[in-house]
């Protein structure tokens, strides 16, 4: 039976003004460690970047980080962890994070963040992959965004037949096993065969 290996977190470079955003963020860390589970994250150090990454390698976890040079000093690249890819250009950041995760879980954030997840929404809904995307609601954050999503849905841009997938989590408790879930329900090869839009 096929697994999930390696779980790609967008989250933010700050840790935002609820404490509970990065206390989800190192919660997640360490259930990546706990089950063996590789984080696959943009690889810098600070805010719940730093939180879910130096979570991670605390309980003995394995962290792949993947970061423009231009962002090395910006986002304070992590050095510590285990895999440290320094890329050219955002556009091969966000193909490797893809080509090296089985599942999308977005913590809160800001732009950066929300232009990541709306990407994997978008090849999701354009059938170029079918790797799960979770919406790590904590404490409401995303629910203007899910709000938006119902707006398009009624205002009929989004049709019944390119109906954009997602789970939501509410804690962070419920995320692996939602993921999980989810990707058991992947036929193994079309995760390795994947086709993703030109850039």
């Amino acid at each position: 039976m096929h697994r999930i290996r390696h779980i790609c977190v967008y989250c933010g470079s700050s840790e935002g003004a609820d404490p509970a955003f990065i206390a989800a963020a190192e919660s997640f860390g360490r259930i990546l460690a706990e089950n063996d589970i590789g984080l696959v994250y943009g690889g810098g150090d600070l805010g719940l970047m730093g939180a879910v990454a130096h979570a991670t390698l605390r309980a003995g976890g394995h962290v792949t980080g993947i970061i423009p040079g231009f962002l090395s000093r910006r986002e304070n690249m992590l050095a510590a962890v285990q895999e440290l890819i320094v890329v050219d250009d955002m556009h091969t950041r966000k193909r490797l994070m893809f080509e090296k995760a089985d599942a999308f879980v977005a913590l809160p954030g800001g732009v950066g963040t929300l232009e990541e997840l709306v990407e994997q929404l978008t090849w999701v809904q354009l059938q170029q992959h079918q790797k799960p995307v979770l919406i790590a609601d904590i404490n409401g954050f995303w629910a203007p965004l899910l709000a938006l999503i119902d707006h398009m849905r009624e205002q009929r841009f989004i049709r019944p037949q390119t109906e954009t997938r997602y789970l939501v989590g509410k804690n962070v408790e419920e995320i692996l096993p939602m993921l999980i879930a989810a990707y058991q329900k992947i036929e193994p090869r079309r995760t390795d065969e994947a086709l993703l839009p030109e850039f």
